[in-house]
């Protein structure tokens, strides 16, 4: 049974303690447009996975519970950076295998201000979920005082850099581009513009990466209602429909450890068998995509999510940036939200506002970030630890 993605909502994406909220008015606020958006009440939904990754269990029943109490099951979901697409994976799968014909994937999350820690436990990384990654990267690079997560993925480029000769430039282009599309998007947290100079220019975190090239700590809220192809008939949603054309999740192999390098720790193969996942289900591949949502966590990690995609070859990414290809008048438009660099990066929310931006574009509702004629877009969304999610959809 298909699977159709007939409404979606979400907050705007806000810099943690500036708005006086919690979460569950975050998804007070993106559920009930996601509901409104479907034109579905919330008495129809039969099921509802919600993701998050910092607040206490059955934190998804106290936000749903704003929407309605009705007793039908609540899952709560957390896979770090790749919690909301895996949500949506859920919602997806009780719709394919038959089991509800309406289901409500909501992600969410309330942040404090600063880096993340890194997933250690109270500084120990020993008891890390994530301890074996960073290891490989101690082992190779040695373990610095700045942001683990900036470290990891900074190490990352370095290595790109090293092996294919990528720059500083190219590695800030990525910047500059998601930062001028964002400009146009009003749930984005920043709306500024950079230059690649000014993007270079900024506070080093860990070099390469200056600040405009790491996504920040965010607080927000997305939904999507997910429907089977009977109650988009029954219901008239026509008009309203995305298919989940395909969608795949990996989790890491030898591969992410075996190499001994930052770019495969932080889950470039992954990636790249979820893409072909994908492409070998839906019968597409990447020239038949017109608009990308992919995890951008920071600037090297979109380039690695090019080759992981088949955008271009393994280490022609920078080339690819710095041509224009992955922006307007380009040959995709890749993060048109302005990503998680200038959207923002509420971690459970991510994947399932992703959803949305491409939703919107397929459906010709995106306003001044719209891409032109867009009838197939893919998300991506990682977590380490890990996770990888590649979601297709088609109009």
């Amino acid at each position: 049974m298909k699977a159709y993605i007939v409404g979606v909502g979400m907050t705007k994406f806000e810099k943690p303690e500036t708005r006086d909220w919690q979460y569950w008015d975050m998804v007070r606020e993106a559920g009930t447009a996601a509901l409104a958006d479907a034109g579905v009440r919330y008495d129809q939904v039969e099921q509802v996975p919600v993701g998050y990754c910092f607040q206490a269990s059955t934190a998804g029943q106290r936000a749903v519970y704003e929407l309605g109490l009705t007793g039908i099951p609540v899952y709560n979901v957390n896979n770090n950076c790749a919690t909301g697409s895996t949500a949506l994976m859920l919602a997806r799968q009780f719709v394919e295998g038959g089991g509800s014909d309406c289901v409500l994937a909501v992600g969410f999350e309330k942040m404090a201000r600063g880096a993340l820690g890194g997933g250690s436990d109270g500084g120990d990384f020993a008891t890390s979920p994530v301890a074996r990654h960073y290891g490989i990267m101690a082992a190779a690079h040695g373990f610095e005082m700045s942001p683990p997560t900036a470290q990891i993925f900074g190490n990352a480029a370095r290595e790109h850099m090293e092996r294919y000769g990528t720059t500083p430039a190219q590695l800030a282009a990525v910047g500059a581009k998601n930062h001028r599309h964002s400009v146009h998007n009003p749930y984005a947290q920043f709306q500024d513009p950079y230059t690649v100079e000014e993007v270079l220019a900024a506070r080093t975190v860990h070099r390469p990466l200056t600040k405009l090239q790491c996504s920040p700590t965010s607080d927000g809220a997305a939904a999507a209602v997910v429907v089977s192809e009977r109650f988009v008939e029954r219901h008239g949603l026509g008009e309203r429909a995305v298919e989940i054309a395909a969608q795949a999740m990996t989790t890491d192999t030898e591969a992410s450890f075996a190499s001994g390098s930052c770019i495969d720790a932080v889950g470039a193969p992954m990636s790249k068998a979820a893409a072909e996942q994908v492409y070998a289900a839906s019968g597409l591949g990447p020239d038949d995509l017109d608009v990308i949502e992919l995890h951008d966590c920071f600037s090297v990690n979109e380039l690695l999510t090019y080759e992981a995609l088949g955008l271009c070859g393994e280490g022609e990414s920078g080339k690819l940036v710095e041509s224009g290809a992955t922006t307007y008048g380009g040959r995709w438009v890749v993060n048109p939200s302005g990503g998680l660099i200038s959207k923002g990066h509420p971690l459970g929310a991510t994947g399932i506002a992703q959803a949305a931006e491409l939703t919107w574009h397929l459906r010709g509702e995106a306003g001044a970030r719209q891409v032109p004629g867009a009838r197939t877009a893919l998300a991506h969304n990682i977590g380490l630890g890990g996770a990888a999610v590649v979601t297709l959809l088609r109009r």
